[in-house]
């Protein structure tokens, strides 16, 4: 039986085995690098973090939610860049924050 329209949109949205929906977000990021491997805003505030994330829309490198800072999400609600990603080499872990999930 084949999809109407609606059906198509919505299964190619859905994710795996009743995962939530595809995050739009990351088929929009333009490909970029990321900046240096520090929060400024924490160095200038004479603060520490404990991840760093960057900014998957312009490579902004800030500290996460979880430091003293939160300035990546500064970041978000400033810019309205919705993914960040974590600076750790080897990582693998994105957050959308219009989702307020992992993508």
């Amino acid at each position: 039986m084949p999809l109407d329209a609606q059906e198509a949109k919505a299964a190619a949205r859905a994710g795996l085995n009743g995962q939530a929906p595809r995050c739009d977000h990351i088929d929009l990021l333009p490909a970029v690098e990321p900046g240096k491997g520090e929060c400024q805003a924490c160095l200038v505030a004479g603060q520490t973090w404990t991840r760093l994330l960057t900014c998957l829309t312009c490579g902004w490198v800030a500290c996460s939610d979880d430091s003293q800072g939160g300035h990546a999400k500064a970041h978000y609600e400033e810019t309205d860049h919705p993914v960040v990603a974590d600076l750790a080499p080897g990582s693998i872990w994105r957050w959308c924050y219009v989702h307020q999930r992992p993508v």
